[in-house]
């Protein structure tokens, strides 16, 4: 956020996982994403051990690693030793897309064309989180026989069909790519075939919340992410800025229709209203677990947020 320094973002992601694990949510993810001034969750596999280490019992893990920036040997290794330092906590969701821009990729001595290989990439870092087989000559130490939950993530029907094909659980980037989101479900649902990881389908599906005391208050802590989004259509990104009170002084009204159809999936209130926002979600969705974002300024308000949300779907 604006004002704030990678490491202050990075204490308070902690401080938020112990808050998530109190509350009793299920699982914490970051995502890859690098030469963003906003993200400091570059180097996922650090920040995961930063926040499995601070927590006792909940899930951390990707969401996700993007596959095409490295070699699935390394992530097996990376992860394998994330498994074994916490063990049964540690999730691996995979990503085509680079999380950066033409010319980083070429930083991290990547190509747009690698992304081409990803199923293939997906099946070779399976097999090297699985059992050795007699006569591997390669493999992953820590890693091997780590059995690291795989799942696929998109915003599109590759991801779905993917996903359904390999017999994987598959999360919808809903949160901020919400038009394919029912018709990659069904693909996802209707392609299903069994596998040892996963007898039957599983989606998730991401939302935004933002919950307060009042749907007032909701409403000025979301323009937080409303500027996010503007600026996302100007191309300026940059850190989260601080609530305003009158959004519409902020956008234009093209800005507003394209922001607002991103943040399609977001809900803005007090606990009865994210609740029934919520219900209405699942319905539509099916989804059997929501990944919910909340770009919220103030670090106390987040968790507050987050107390609210807890309150709402009845953990």
């Amino acid at each position: 956020m604006e004002g704030a320094t990678a490491a202050d973002a990075l204490r308070n992601s902690l401080d938020l996982a112990r808050h998530a694990e109190r509350l009793g949510y299920t699982r914490y993810w970051v995502a890859e994403h690098h030469n963003m001034k906003g993200i400091a969750s570059a180097a996922t596999s650090v920040v995961i051990g930063h926040l499995a280490g601070g927590t006792a019992k909940i899930r951390v893990g990707a969401g996700g690693i993007m596959l095409p920036n490295h070699a699935p040997l390394v992530i097996a290794e990376q992860f394998g030793t994330l498994e074994a330092l916490y063990p049964g906590r540690i999730d691996l969701g995979l990503g085509r897309a680079p999380g950066t821009d033409q010319l980083t990729v070429r930083a991290l001595r990547r190509d747009f064309a690698s992304a081409d290989e990803f199923p293939q990439d997906v099946l070779e870092l399976q097999a090297l989180l699985g059992p050795v087989e007699e006569g591997q000559r390669i493999v992953a130490v820590p890693g091997a026989d780590s059995r690291v939950p795989l799942w696929i993530l998109g915003s599109s029907l590759y991801g779905a069909q993917l996903a359904a094909m390999l017999g994987l659980p598959y999360a919808f980037a809903s949160h901020f790519a919400p038009n394919d989101l029912l018709p990659a479900l069904a693909a996802y649902r209707g392609g299903f075939q069994p596998s040892a990881q996963q007898a039957k389908p599983y989606a998730m599906a991401g939302i935004h919340v933002y919950a307060a005391d009042t749907d007032a208050e909701a409403r000025r802590l979301f323009t937080s992410a409303q500027q996010q989004f503007t600026n996302m259509v100007r191309n300026r990104r940059g850190k989260l800025q601080p609530p305003i009170d009158d959004i519409d002084t902020y956008w234009t009204p093209p800005e507003k229709a394209r922001a607002s159809a991103m943040l399609k999936y977001a809900l803005a209130g007090s606990r009865e209203t994210i609740r029934g926002g919520l219900e209405e979600f699942v319905a539509a969705t099916g989804a059997d677990e929501l990944m919910v974002v909340s770009a919220i300024y103030d670090h106390a308000a987040r968790k507050r947020s987050y107390e609210i949300l807890a309150a709402a779907a009845g953990l």
